[in-house]
């Protein structure tokens, strides 16, 4: 019987008896009184408006550019200016209404979109071009997950080990007449890849075409090293995968002995970053040495990319950067609306505290005392029928007057 009751509190679940465990540490319980209470919200509202103000301004120096070209395919073979609503400049002190409009064309034999506009000021490095693609949820969370990270690793995972997997359904292709064989990369992330090709910059003076120049562009050191990190040289053999069903058109005859190293491409890592909301831009091509000189560019997008499909557009962005990154008036904006809002508050509450003061550690104010104070009490006692004339006539005492025996 002694070794069950022993038994029995070993396994006992009562915390040790420890300041941590028992909840005795020490801590810090302010007290919350106008005299700090107040300080606080001009404080904050002093220092957060500045910043605020501070960000907006360094975000209004970014030089932008956003041209739409989701429907360039439907266009002919002349430039045609494009509506307001599929352009928009954001040129530090630049009327943007003055800027001539974009233009597009499409040459239906290349499946190419030509886009044509006017850069009215010289950006000076570094430049980025991205797209941008809308209504695109990548931050879903089955997308989100689908890929294997030990095949990234290089590692050559079988079908079997693949199959309804996160990768599913795109994890394993299989024929009719033939054996199952995996993916690589296997999922729908590597699956939707954004695969237009869109060219470096022409640059063109007013004589014309035939002294154009190149803005030259590059698309290495676009992806994060965090992200290169993932990736290692497969041990897959050509004969064992299939490239997902979107890479056709890259490679029509399925992958060239050895596999190419999904390390060395950086549009691949940029896209497998999964972007948090359903409007967003990713990284294409970069010039952090050379001045973007005025004047006119062309621009040749190869369109492989359906965005129409899922109720989306897409566009090519032009971009500088400041000491924050890209163009976000949202940052400054939400930092002065805090100090604004703090500095209110803090207004209201000191001319209430000014105009009513109120005492503090006065017991008048619980909730009780209120009651007490305005009658409730008594009224709900004769209500019930404790105490008071009716309680006499009914021949009960008072609980008050009772006492105890000894």
């Amino acid at each position: 019987m002694a070794g069950a009751t022993s038994a029995t509190e070993g396994k006992s679940k009562r915390p040790s008896n420890t300041a941590f465990k028992q909840q005795r540490l020490r801590a810090w319980q302010p007290l919350l009184t106008p005299k700090s209470v107040l300080p606080t919200f001009f404080i904050i509202g002093i220092i957060f408006a500045p910043i605020g103000g501070w960000l907006l301004w360094a975000s209004g120096r970014v030089n932008e550019l956003r041209i739409d070209y989701t429907n360039c395919d439907q266009l002919s073979n002349t430039l045609t200016p494009l509506s307001t609503n599929q352009f928009e400049y954001h040129l530090n002190g630049i009327d943007s209404k003055t800027i001539p409009k974009p233009e597009e064309k499409y040459d239906g034999e290349t499946n190419t979109c030509t886009i044509s506009f006017n850069l009215p000021k010289d950006l000076e490095p570094s430049v980025f071009l991205y797209y941008r693609l809308t209504n695109f949820y990548q931050n879903h969370r089955r997308y989100t997950r689908s890929f294997d990270i030990d095949q990234l690793k290089g590692k050559a995972r079988s079908a079997s080990e693949l199959a309804n997997g996160d990768c599913s359904p795109l994890d394993v292709h299989s024929e009719d007449d033939g054996p199952k064989k995996p993916y690589y990369p296997c999922g729908l992330i590597a699956n939707s890849v954004f695969n237009d090709t869109i060219s470096q910059p022409l640059w063109a003076n007013p004589s014309g075409l035939a002294k154009s120049s190149t803005y030259a562009m590059t698309d290495k050191g676009i992806a994060w090293d965090s992200d290169r990190k993932r990736f290692n040289p497969t041990a897959y053999k050509a004969d064992e995968v299939y490239p997902p069903p979107n890479w056709h058109e890259r490679y029509p005859d399925g992958y060239p002995e050895p596999i190419p190293d999904l390390a060395d491409d950086e549009h691949l890592l940029v896209w497998m970053r999964t972007a948090g909301l359903p409007t967003f831009r990713k990284l294409y091509m970069k010039n952090t040495e050379d001045t973007m000189k005025s004047g006119y560019y062309q621009i040749n997008v190869q369109m492989n990319y359906d965005t129409r499909s899922f109720g989306g557009t897409k566009s090519i962005v032009i971009s500088t950067t400041s000491f924050i990154g890209g163009r976000n008036p949202v940052l400054g904006i939400a930092f002065i609306v805090v100090g604004g809002l703090c500095v209110l508050l803090g207004c209201v509450f000191a001319v209430r505290h000014f105009y009513r003061p109120r005492r503090l550690g006065d017991h008048t104010y619980l909730s009780w005392n209120q009651q007490v104070a305005s009658g409730l009490a008594d009224n709900h006692n004769d209500a019930s029928g404790g105490g008071g004339p009716s309680a006499a006539a009914s021949g009960r005492k008072d609980p008050g007057t009772l006492r105890q025996r000894p």
